[in-house]
């Protein structure tokens, strides 16, 4: 049976407000958070992923509050990120309506937090982030830290395979040099990292053109992640799955197509 290609939205939320730019710098308001969640659930997206792109430690309640928002006025997965670096800030995020949570930062500190975290609550709620952009490493591919301006000073195959093997669930891979760029998903990132793990892989950073979606499906990606795209309307979600549809590919197309 062929799964459905998961189309999910990507909320980066600062203070409250949904914010975007291009590799993380030239920040500008897109909206309220709970408000396009609510106009994405409407247009048929499949997932939400809410990253607090600051995490700082006021921010934190706030964070608290959009997830709890969000969660009462939609009804398809949420998963978080941002700051997470603890069982029970999972916990936390959890009982306020996450249904997932991603951890990037704090699992590169110390790793042994993914099976911490994987123990407690299954790794079916655990998903790795990883901020990865081409450098001469063995796999050409390093994970960075700080919105991508920070080498972490792992190989992105490397550190994928370690986190697999400690039990996340789903992988992120987000391109720090396509990202917000509209210039096409890092195919050959998605294709090198499809190589060495077989988990769900989401593919973020870069999504332009409909044909940028197709190309990253056929790379091996499992679910594709945008927000430039749709914050700003140059693409709207059923068109994007409409477009996949009519190209042979499995999604969940609803009632509008």
């Amino acid at each position: 049976m062929t799964l459905s290609t998961r189309i999910i939205a990507c909320l980066d939320v600062d203070n409250g407000r949904v914010v975007k730019g291009v590799n993380f710098t030239d920040l500008v308001d897109a909206g309220d958070p709970v408000e396009m969640a609510k106009l994405y659930d409407s247009e048929g997206i499949d997932e939400l992923t809410f990253l607090d792109i600051s995490a700082s430690v006021s921010n934190r309640e706030t964070t608290y509050d959009v997830v709890g928002r969000t969660a009462d006025q939609v009804f398809i997965p949420l998963t978080v990120g941002g700051g997470v670096r603890s069982v029970d800030d999972v916990d936390r995020l959890l009982r306020a309506g996450a249904d997932k949570v991603s951890i990037n930062t704090a699992a590169i500190a110390r790793p042994e937090l993914i099976s911490e975290i994987s123990e407690r609550f299954g790794n079916q709620v655990l998903v790795l982030s990883v901020d990865a952009r081409r450098a001469r490493t063995p796999s050409g591919f390093e994970v960075t830290t700080h919105g991508g301006r920070t080498s972490a000073g792992l190989d992105a195959l490397s550190w994928i395979e370690d986190a697999t093997s400690r039990g996340v669930g789903e992988i992120l891979l987000n391109s720090m040099d396509a990202d917000g760029t509209r210039a096409g998903y890092d195919i050959g990132m998605i294709t090198r990292i499809r190589e060495v793990s077989s988990l769900p892989l989401i593919a973020s950073g870069g999504a332009g053109s409909l044909e940028d979606f197709a190309a990253a499906i056929e790379a091996g990606a499992d679910a594709l992640l945008a927000a430039s795209v749709f914050h700003f309307g140059i693409h709207r979600i059923q068109d994007v799955k409409k477009y996949l549809s009519e190209h042979g590919y499995s999604v969940h197309t609803g009632s509008s197509l």
